[in-house]
């Protein structure tokens, strides 16, 4: 009978034995107090290091690709619980129900405005640079293209029928607006009858409390997991099999770079009025976590650590904007990537796009953007949208298979920063956001002692 643990041994015995001397190189590190955001950046450069030493080797690094997942795992765990108490507990310290449709307005309206831009941003840059020049199409034979939803199954997926049910499976906005009706009817109930509701917000407050000491746990381990997670990324792709669209990756970082800088920069800069350095650093292990999980559910613990403790936003703001944008703000998955693959695609097709294409092209990515909420693999369905509203095959998705993944890293990491960003203007709108504290840079630690 086969041994399992000693197969495993023998096929990933140099990577373990990597993986281990760079843990416990990070955990000395943390041992003598090296900064979070430090550490994080080494995990990501031994990461990507070892990675394509393993990948140039054709070493097994299933050890590896296994620890990033415990990683993301121990992060996911936290979604469903998180959404739900938050999300309670930050509408019900809300004094009317007018303070919510606020709230609410600035916040989804930010959202659309920024990922409008982000489209065109795309659009421009892709247009510019011309990354489908002088590569043939060459359509995988397994490429099978998602379903787009029909519209009447988009709003059914986002009405919750059994909220245990859509929790276990995975369903965030449902959880959401199930929250959200418990939240409205304490606010409905305790203007009428405050004692009646007074025992659920003290629970709704504990479990507050205890999540995010759990979410102080599972932060510690992030340098580990960034480590694993990109070391896994580079080990399966390589360098060689990124070169023939080298020129795509690079578009759409040039496009998600100019958007990170110009657009969330000049957002923090002439509406909030904070130093935009300042705000990125701060703001720089949301980016990190998202870079390397490409997740915006696994990021939401983090961000919101961020927006609160490092950034001075109010917890009550926090709570509503920040799991809201990981259902949907898509800045660069829903604007961004499908401008730049639909460009993409009508190049290698020889297709013509003129200018009332282009303006479909932004207004659609906004609505899109909307629609995707909650439904899995957003990029996907923002692209299969953007290019069938646009006339273009749909087999051209099947083209940027071989890079989404690498460039999904700088999509997510655009994404949170967005809902990062608009945590700031909204709560800057509502005198919730303490300036002085943030100019003192004062900061409540992300992680207590050292893991």
């Amino acid at each position: 009978m086969k041994n399992n643990l000693w197969i495993a041994l023998q096929t990933n015995w140099v990577s373990l034995v990597v993986s281990i001397a760079i843990i416990g190189f990070l955990y000395v590190l943390a041992r003598k107090r090296v900064g979070f955001g430090t550490r994080v950046l080494i995990g990501l450069g031994l990461g990507l290091i070892a990675g394509i030493l393993f990948n140039s080797f054709k070493l097994d690094y299933k050890s590896v690709s296994t620890i990033g997942t415990i990683y993301v795992n121990l992060i996911k765990m936290l979604v469903m619980p998180l959404v739900f108490v938050l999300v309670i507990n930050s509408i019900a310290q809300l004094s009317s129900l007018g303070q919510l449709r606020k709230i609410g307005v600035k916040t989804i309206g930010w959202f659309l405005l920024t990922t409008g831009i982000a489209a065109i941003i795309g659009l421009i840059v892709a247009l510019a640079i011309d990354p489908g020049a002088g590569i043939q199409a060459a359509v995988p034979k397994d490429y099978k293209p998602r379903d787009i939803p029909t519209f009447s199954q988009v709003i059914l997926d986002l009405v919750p029928s059994n909220p245990v049910s859509d929790a276990a499976g995975g369903k965030v906005v449902p959880l959401l607006i199930f929250a959200i009706f418990v939240a409205v009817a304490i606010i409905h109930v305790g203007s009428k009858k405050p004692d009646a509701v007074a025992p659920i917000k003290a629970l709704i407050e504990s479990a507050t409390a205890v999540l995010h000491q759990v979410v102080k746990y599972v932060i510690r381990l992030t340098p580990y997991g960034v480590y694993a997670l990109i070391g896994a990324m580079a080990a399966k792709y390589g360098i060689e099999t990124l070169a023939p669209l080298v020129k795509l990756i690079g578009t759409s970082y040039l496009a998600l770079l100019i958007h990170f800088v110009l657009v969330f920069g000049g957002l923090v800069l002439l509406v909030a009025k904070v130093n935009p350095i300042k705000f990125f650093k701060k703001a720089y292990p949301t980016v990190a976590v998202a870079f390397t999980t490409r997740s915006s559910y696994a990021t939401l613990p983090v961000n919101l650590e961020v927006i609160t403790k490092r950034l001075r936003v109010s917890p009550r703001i926090a709570s509503f904007v920040a799991p809201l944008g990981a259902t949907m703000n898509f800045n660069g998955c829903g604007g961004i990537w499908p401008a730049i693959v639909a460009i993409f695609v009508a190049k290698v097709y020889n297709l013509q796009l003129g200018l009332s294409d282009y303006i479909v092209l932004v207004l659609v990515a906004v609505i899109s953007s909307i629609g995707v909420a909650g439904v899995p693999g957003p990029a996907t369905i923002s692209t299969t949208v953007v290019l069938t509203a646009l006339g273009l095959p749909l087999e051209g998705m099947g083209l940027v298979i071989a890079v989404e993944s690498v460039i999904d890293m700088g999509r997510t990491a655009v994404n949170a920063t967005g809902t990062t960003v608009t945590s700031l203007l909204v709560a800057n709108a509502e005198g919730e956001f303490d300036r002085e504290s943030f100019d003192r840079d004062e900061e409540d630690p992300l992680e207590v002692g050292a893991a």
